[in-house]
């Protein structure tokens, strides 16, 4: 969690989209697969999968590429130190180099310590996948199924023609505008090309579908797993907007429709055989994952219990009765499941000798209300509130300085109604924690037998913040009310 200066729309927006929070990332966007989405590590060395029997001479653009490398995992949590992990992803994906159209083809493979689950490529043959993607995966090849998707993205030279077609746009938008003096047909055309970027990614992926697919099925793996994660990955990112998710980007983000994707690849599967055909690997699987960090790291803050904990900051703040909060690396984002109500905190700059109420002004980009300030002190810290009523929403604001770090903590409520008297307890919840306190054991995945228990028996003994059931059912690719199989393993989430 950083520092932002935005109005609470402003953050709101930007971290729903998350492309400006890896601003620096992003800029990749351009390079890479069409498949991207999300702190610092040391150096890296991910698995390389097949090498050269020559290794080349390193060029500057080889240089560069390894520089964006660094800079891409650093910007997504970096690696994580997962061994058995790191070998699953490795023996899948050199099976699927051999039965892919490119067998030639160098990959490398890292983990990275990111809970939202997206995968991406790029076009030097670089593969990423995230911890939360290899946590919501129920077998070895629904992994195996995305990875086959982003190395197509590679062997069809998806991002090298899309650079072209963004760049080819580009010119003929700015030769309009600036040396045909026409900036309004220059702007037209500029709109259209979104249009046609939108579509040339959408086509992309679906080719990239197909040709994942077919490489899974002819590595011996089940070509019916690419459906599966997929509607896996519909039911997360459904679980995640019904518990106020709204900030990380996960593969819904950057990928078309999960309905229509469904749809295509499970046709493609179909072509190729009937249900049953190939391996899913489930045990080697599930004994890989088994001990995987689980959701946020600890280190940049968690909810345990009622309380947010951020260790690096050392601060805590109870959760408000009726709040989900999500974790993003700007901010905290609660909302209520009715989405009337929402909260934001986070970290702001304040000048040397600036007034709390100044600095909480300058954070604000909407007017605020003057008879809403207010200074005073909360735990023995001194801070400053303020009020602001907008057309849609009424704000209660507070700036509160804790050593030499100035929090900013905002509750909205829809329409004229005053979230105050939910705001002022939260407000004075916030207090700086002890070193002790500071100390979180992050969550892990535990791999264990049903026996005679039922899903909502395990589920009970998920350490989750909300919704431990379906968190289970998601996590294990099963539906409400289904039975489980004596002896047979599934995944719970522990402290």
């Amino acid at each position: 969690m950083g520092r932002i200066t935005e109005g609470f729309g402003g953050v709101e927006r930007r971290l729903r989209g998350r492309a400006s929070a890896c601003a620096g990332a992003m800029l990749l966007a351009a390079a890479l697969g069409a498949c991207v989405a999300d702190q610092a590590a040391g150096p890296v060395t991910p698995a390389v999968v097949r090498v050269p029997a020559e290794a080349p001479r390193t060029t500057g653009r080889e240089r560069a590429a390894d520089a964006d490398h660094l800079k891409l995992v650093a910007s997504f949590g970096g690696e994580v130190r997962a061994p058995n992990v790191m070998r699953m992803l490795t023996e899948v994906t050199d099976r699927l180099v051999k039965a892919s159209e490119r067998p030639d083809q160098t990959y490398a493979v890292t983990l990275l310590d990111s809970p939202v689950v997206n995968a991406f490529a790029l076009p030097n043959g670089r593969l990423y996948v995230t911890r939360g993607l290899v946590a919501l995966a129920s077998d070895t090849s629904e992994v195996a199924a995305v990875l086959a998707h982003e190395m197509a993205h590679v062997t069809l030279n998806h991002a090298t023609a899309r650079s072209e077609l963004e760049l080819r746009s580009a010119l003929v938008s700015r030769v309009v505008a600036d040396v045909l003096n026409d900036p309004d047909t220059g702007a037209q055309l500029q709109h259209q090309s979104r249009f046609a970027l939108a579509r040339f990614s959408r086509e992309q992926e679906l080719e990239a579908d197909a040709t994942g697919v077919r490489t899974l099925a002819k590595a011996g793996y089940d070509p019916f797993a690419a459906g599966r994660f997929l509607t896996a990955l519909n039911r997360s990112t459904n679980l995640k907007a019904g518990s106020g998710g709204t900030g990380e980007p996960d593969m819904l983000a950057t990928h078309p429709g999960t309905v229509e994707r469904v749809t295509q690849v499970t046709r493609a599967a179909r072509r190729i055989g009937a249900p049953g055909i190939g391996a899913d690997d489930r045990a080697a699987y599930l004994a890989a994952v088994d001990g995987l960090p689980y959701g946020d790291n600890p280190r940049d803050g968690a909810v345990r219990g009622h309380r947010f904990v951020h260790p690096g900051l050392g601060i805590a703040f109870d959760v408000p009765d009726g709040f989900v909060l999500e974790n993003t690396r700007s901010a905290v984002l609660g909302t209520t499941p009715d989405g009337n109500r929402r909260l934001l905190f986070d970290q702001i700059e304040a000048k040397d000798g600036q007034p709390l109420d100044a600095a909480l002004k300058g954070s604000w980009n909407d007017a605020l209300d003057p008879a809403g300030f207010e200074t005073r002190e909360i735990g023995g810290h001194p801070a400053a509130f303020a009020l602001s009523r907008g057309k849609d929403w009424t704000f209660r604001l507070a700036a509160i300085r804790i050593d030499d770090a100035t929090f900013r903590m905002i509750m909205a409520a829809k329409g004229a109604t005053d979230p105050e008297p939910a705001f002022r307890p939260w407000v004075a919840s916030l207090r700086a924690i002890t070193p002790e306190e500071a100390v979180l054991r992050p969550l892990r995945l535990q791999v264990v037998q049903a026996g005679s228990a039922s899903a909502e028996e395990l589920a009970r003994r998920m350490a989750v913040p909300d919704r431990a059931l379906d968190r289970f059912l998601v996590l294990n690719g099963l539906e409400r009310g289904a039975a489980l199989v004596p002896g047979r393993s599934y995944k719970i989430v522990v402290e």
